[in-house]
């Protein structure tokens, strides 16, 4: 290809960007207008702001076409179901009273009307809100929202690419609607939505839109010939539309596979493939299929979802092989950006040195725009830029941080017996109920209470100086205090200290282990307005000294109930940073698993006798392809036995997981040999209790009772209702009662009040038992 051919081929765009702004001011925008401080007009104009600064800083960076649509107040799959009309039953009256009103109690419920299921968005932290469908639900198209944004950026001068889920993913990931038989596949609808997905299309042309991204990435999952099927049906009918944009079908994530040939013979114009995640089966899947002769790929070679600087020489090579396999080749990340922070430049109280081996979203959009000034022009075109990109590669190879013999040595020499715990689970449940004491249905919190604005305060203020170590610690004691107070007067049977010096579950203990990195501003969405600082895993990694026994023994002496000691296991600790990517994750995570064992070690000695491993992103990193599977839950759960096993059999240890689908690691979750595992389970209907049944799990459980992700307050009879489906499928003497996942969100009074209804359900469900005193 000519340096004039390969000019016209190489653009530079984004599948999407960081929607909370510099200083997040999209969530105080959102929480301001929920508390009735922020009025709609005020939230929305705040959002049109953010929109604006995004575009134009995007076009500043070198990006030809910038993304629409994307932007969301709480979630794109939420936007996705109102832009389709498929609203709740439950809900059509909020929406139709006040659209945003009525949109934010989809997300978030009200005190009478509970909110839409909340799950992990593929192999991500991010949470999205999953549609429910049924055989009566009924499409209507809504472009309003499309149509509005693209305006907004044509207005600006700037070319506009509207973003909207596409018609397959949308239907996969939505679930039967209460009532609806559970049998019942969402996919069947395509023929009702394909229509409306028709009349999206005509009315963005009309507004001006040249492209349009239909997102599956739904698609690089396993997928059944019927999915591929309805699949190629879709965009058969799609393509072969006359009054529609050009159509660019967008991946992510993993390859393709079976989809990819599927795809490029489609009557559409483009495809947008992820060449970091599976970047050689992805390009040996297209050189299979033919290439895209005459069509556009937008090839992902800078990793939208990690934030390490890319290598440019790398990428170049890839994208170079690509040219002769498409009419026109555009650079992108692999994915939307939402799943990185903003902005490098923002640090500063990372070393210098290490801050040359990072990139956030402005910086790839950077790197982007330079891969395709170099497609297009040659490389001489970028000589300085690659040349710097070369040495920075280098400082991060030859850096000291990265390599710690010592830590290296001790995770080589780990042995399988440091693996398994010994004896038994049926021996040690015995010692267990001897030791503690419990009645039928204890009562738990996940770990976490109400992180209050005097306690963030606090911490400010101690960062600042404002107030020295001594105060910072009498005001952490005082919420210790009060947490167990609550606690024991509520009726509580195993206690937590309510963690109210740590920042993040994560963050926390980053911060006292080498090898970590963290960040100032390096905020990155989970959900709604709950943002979070993934911390920079960079190097080798150890614990210099104990992180949470001081606390956990404070606690333990104000009371003489079981207090839970609490850490998070080492497949979160990755799953929730930005993984070092220069060694496999197994290695890492037995770095992490050895840290964490000293820490469990220390807790059992300080007296101890209940010690919770959280691992909610055990599910949310299991490969998106069943055949990649194996490798890694044998290295997960393996992880997690090296962290827990070596305490003694009268030692209880549980875990905790949250907001994922379970049901295809049951065995996995077995095999992690934990006594008890509470997880999410008030808005999926105690689905998870009967996945753990039809497996024959064989340990104690707790799936949760009370939805912590919403603010309304479940009443007792709504916990004991949800106890009495527990019930049918786990038996009294290993079910526990406790929340969905940690209260840090939520406010005090919602806090105190559902708390006391749990507690009064449990009671009033052990009176129903055989032979129960309460």
């Amino acid at each position: 290809m000519t340096a004039k051919s390969a000019a016209a081929a190489a653009g530079a765009t984004v599948h999407g960007y960081p929607r909370q702004g510099p200083n997040r001011e999209l969530k105080k925008a959102v929480e301001g207008y929920w508390k009735g401080r922020v009025t709609a007009e005020a939230l929305r104009q705040t959002a049109k702001d953010l929109r604006a600064a995004n575009w134009r800083q995007l076009a500043e960076n070198g990006i030809h076409e910038v993304p629409t649509g994307d932007f969301s107040y709480y979630d794109h799959m939420l936007d996705a179901g109102v832009m389709v009309g498929a609203i709740p039953e439950r809900h059509r009256e909020a929406v139709a009273a006040d659209t945003l009103a009525g949109y934010f109690a989809m997300a978030r419920g009200t005190q009478d009307v509970a909110p839409l299921e909340m799950t992990k968005w593929f192999d991500t932290n991010y949470h999205y809100l999953v549609p429910e469908l049924g055989p009566d639900t009924v499409f209507a198209a809504d472009a309003g929202k499309q149509v509005a944004e693209l305006k907004e950026a044509l207005a600006l001068g700037l070319a506009g690419r509207p973003v909207l889920v596409g018609p397959v993913t949308y239907l996969l990931l939505a679930k039967p609607a209460p009532g609806v038989a559970a049998d019942f596949e969402p996919l069947s609808l395509l023929e009702r939505l394909l229509p409306v997905y028709a009349e999206l299309l005509a009315d963005l042309r009309a507004a001006g839109a040249a492209w349009i991204q239909l997102d599956e990435p739904a698609l690089v999952q396993d997928r059944t010939p019927q999915e591929l099927a309805a699949a190629e049906r879709a965009y058969r009918e799609l393509g072969g539309l006359t009054d529609r944009p050009k159509l660019l079908v967008a991946s992510y994530f993993d390859r393709l596979g079976d989809a990819l040939p599927m795809l490029a013979k489609a009557p559409v114009d483009g495809l947008a493939v992820d060449f970091t995640e599976a970047a050689a089966a992805n390009l040996d899947a297209l050189a299979a299929a033919g290439g895209l002769p005459g069509k556009r790929l937008v090839a992902g070679v800078v990793n939208g979802r990690n934030i390490w600087i890319n290598d440019l020489e790398k990428s170049l090579t890839t994208l170079g092989t690509l040219l002769g396999l498409a009419g026109r080749v555009d650079v992108s990340a692999s994915c939307s950006l939402l799943h990185v922070p903003l902005d490098v430049k923002a640090e500063r109280d990372i070393d210098p040195e290490v801050l040359r081996w990072l990139s956030f979203a402005r910086q790839k959009t950077a790197e982007i725009a330079t891969l395709a000034k170099g497609l297009a022009h040659g490389t001489d075109a970028i000589g300085a830029e690659l040349a710097a990109n070369r040495a920075d590669l280098a400082s991060r190879t030859d850096s000291a941080l990265t390599h710690d013999p010592a830590v290296r040595a001790r995770a080589a020499a780990v042995t399988e017996a440091e693996t398994r715990r010994s004896p038994s689970y049926a021996e040690r449940t015995t010692a267990q109920r001897a030791h503690l004491g419990l009645p039928l249905l204890p009562t738990t919190t996940i770990g976490s209470f109400p992180q209050t604005t005097e306690l963030r305060t606090a911490r400010a203020d101690l960062r600042a100086g404002r107030i020295g170590p001594d105060a910072y610690e009498e005001r952490i004691k005082t919420e210790i205090r009060d947490v167990l107070a609550f606690q024991e007067k509520a009726g509580i049977d195993v206690l937590v200290h309510g963690e109210p010096e740590r920042n993040d579950m994560v963050q926390y203990f980053a911060e006292q282990l080498t090898g970590y990195l963290a960040t100032q501003h390096g905020w990155v969405q989970s959900y709604g307005t709950r943002y979070v600082r993934p911390p920079i895993l960079a190097g080798d990694l150890s614990r210099p000294e104990p992180m949470t026994v001081r606390w956990t023994r404070y606690a333990q002496s104000l009371t003489e109930r079981p207090v839970k000691g609490m850490l998070t296991g080492p497949v979160t600790m990755l799953a929730w940073s930005f993984v070092r990517d220069d060694q496999p994750l197994g290695d890492t995570a037995r770095q992490v698993a050895l840290a964490l064992r000293d820490e469990v070690g220390d807790l059992e000695a300080a007296g101890t006798s209940v010690i919770q491993v959280d691992e909610p992103a055990l599910r949310e990193t299991l490969p998106l392809r069943a055949a990649d599977r194996d490798v890694y839950l044998a290295w997960a759960t393996e992880a997690f036995r090296l962290t827990t096993a070596g305490v003694r059999p009268d030692t209880q240890i549980h875990t905790h997981m949250c907001y994922a689908e379970f049901g295809d690691i049951v065995q996995a979750i077995d095999d992690l040999d934990a006594d008890v595992i509470s997880l999410e389970a008030a808005r999926s209907h105690m689905q998870v209790a009967h996945e753990l049944a039809g497996h024959g799990y064989p340990r104690e459980a707790g799936p949760g009772v009370y939805d912590i992700h919403s603010p309304r307050v479940p009443g007792a009879d709504e916990a004991t209702a949800l106890l009495r489906k527990g019930l049918e499928a786990i038996p009294p003497e290993r079910l526990w009662v406790n929340p969905d996942c940690g209260l840090k969100t939520r406010g005090w009074p919602e806090t105190r009040a559902s708390l006391e209804n749990l507690v009064t359900a449990a009671r009033t469900v052990r009176g129903e038992l055989p032979d129960s005193t309460s």
